[in-house]
């Protein structure tokens, strides 16, 4: 009834209709006398606050709007001549790090010097603009000249110049951006709004290589973008549904070839395109609250499945979770691992965190190593996932209470017949143990690659050699038959002897 209200009102609901307001007032009194005035000032606040809601900010609109007009003209401008344009969009890497790192009044310093610098390094009728994501948009003016390599060349200006290192009071500060842009040329009507539009397309493929990546706009681009936008619609009602669901890969050890662990690997059962993996639909989800929706998903189902293998008679000792940095900043995370913890009655210990060796590299987050501490506390394991590709110092991973390496598949391809790939695995081994770390290979797909990484003194394995990810009502029939074999094996080794 309310959102009905609000609706219809949103379509009357004007700012200088404010003026009307004692008579309204005055109309409810004389309607329903003191009760009357009191629900009607009960229930203007909450109409206005829907209504507002659901009213674009005026700020925000009178900046986009200014953009496009401004393209308009530059457009106008250019279509009876030879003259070209082009549109920009700089989105800075990380300003909430930044923001955690300085505080807001520090991060607001270095942003308006970035913008300062921007502007400096523009041609004469190039205009730049602000807009309400923090992005800036960049409208180049008609030029005689003007094709991909050179928008390829202006944006790598535009990087040099806000790369440069910035000294504040206390420290130095060195910025990266992505850059987005397209031609006019490429879209087959090109306004200023549709310019604008393939900008950020391009734009938002390249944060998802940051830092400091330039993309042009392409039409696969455009398609690739409208595709994680229908994934990104439909994921919340997929986990309802129970289509997305997370599949187990087994860890053994090398030692005893017991099964140590499994990890919890998402996978979303789609109606009509069949089995995605993360790689599908994970850059759809990156930067929104979906994010803690499939990791609160992968945590209660991990746990259910837990819980009934135990029921089972099914010894599994562990299962590990992919956790997102987007989660490990959330202060109230710990906690509600604790609680789900308790609410399946599992000890802590029966958990392990996996955080990717990318969000240890980098910059310090005081929040993240908070959390991660807190969770070794709770009893929690703390792995290092895809180690080796995050670029982690040693200060770093001995920052982080972690108990466990995850050496990259990288390294594991065909280290039984490359010796290169040998020797930089017993690096990784050798600095774990001197870090009193344990490790564990990812991607081991041949039983001599597992053989080989035991003998390395490597103390887990997974892989497609042991086992692919399997659904939950496959995990518990391979268990049972890997427990038979190993009873098997001993059995055979005690009558040998």
């Amino acid at each position: 009834m309310m959102n009905a209200v609000s609706r219809a009102a949103s379509r009357v609901w004007r700012p200088e209709m404010a003026v009307l307001l004692p008579i309204f007032a005055l109309a409810a009194f004389q309607t329903g006398g003191e009760v009357g005035l009191i629900l009607f000032s009960l229930c203007l606040p909450v109409t206005l606050l829907l209504i507002w809601r659901r009213l674009p900010s005026p700020l925000a609109a009178a900046i986009s709007d200014q953009v496009i007009d401004r393209l308009d003209m530059i457009l106008r401008d250019t279509m009876a001549t030879t003259r070209q344009t082009g549109c920009l969009v700089v989105q800075f890497d990380d300003p909430m790090q930044l923001c955690d790192r300085l505080g807001r009044a520090r991060q607001s310093e270095v942003l308006a010097a970035c913008v300062a610098r921007l502007r400096g390094a523009l041609r004469p009728g190039d205009m730049l603009f602000a807009l309400e994501d923090g992005s800036l948009v960049v409208a180049l003016g008609p030029t005689e000249r003007l094709d991909l390599e050179v928008m390829v060349r202006i944006a790598g200006r535009l990087q040099l110049v806000v790369q440069q290192p910035m000294v504040l009071a206390d420290t130095t500060i060195q910025m990266t951006c992505c850059i987005g842009f397209a031609h006019a040329r490429q879209l087959d009507r090109a306004t200023g709004r549709t310019l604008l539009e393939a900008a950020q397309v391009a734009v938002d493929e390249a944060t998802r290589y940051r830092p400091g990546a330039i993309r042009a706009f392409s039409r696969t681009l455009a398609e690739a973008r409208a595709d994680r936008d229908a994934l990104r619609d439909q994921f919340a009602a997929a986990v309802e549904a129970g289509q997305v669901r997370a599949h187990f890969q087994p860890q053994l050890s090398t030692d005893t070839g017991a099964l140590s662990g499994v990890e919890a690997l998402a996978r979303w059962h789609h109606p009509t395109r069949g089995c995605l993996m993360p790689g599908d639909f994970l850059p759809a989800l990156e930067g929104t609250d979906l994010m803690h929706s499939l990791g609160e998903a992968m945590l209660t189902q991990s746990l259910v499945a837990l819980q009934d293998w135990d029921k089972s008679g099914l010894w599994v000792p562990s299962v590990s979770i992919n956790v997102s940095a987007q989660e490990l900043r959330d202060p109230q995370w710990p906690d509600r691992l604790a609680w789900a913890l308790e609410r399946y009655g599992l000890a802590a210990s029966r958990l392990t965190v996996e955080v990717l060796e990318s969000v240890v590299a980098g910059p310090p987050d005081d929040i993240i190593v908070r959390n991660i501490d807190r969770i070794a506390r709770i009893g929690c394991g703390v792995d290092m996932d895809d180690f080796g590709t995050g670029n982690a110092s040693i200060t770093s991973i001995k920052c982080f209470a972690l108990r466990r390496l995850k050496i990259d598949r990288s390294f594991i391809r065909g280290i039984d017949t490359n010796r290169d790939q040998q020797t930089l695995v017993t690096a990784i081994l050798s600095l774990a143990e001197r870090l009193d770390l344990d490790t564990l290979a990812e991607g081991v797909e041949s039983q001599a690659e597992h053989a080989l990484l035991a003998q390395l003194g490597c103390g887990h394995v997974q892989g497609y050699a042991i086992a692919r990810p399997l659904p939950f009502d496959e995990m518990g029939p391979w268990v049972a038959r890997h427990q038979a074999r190993l009873a098997d094996a001993l059995r055979i080794g005690v009558k040998a002897r």
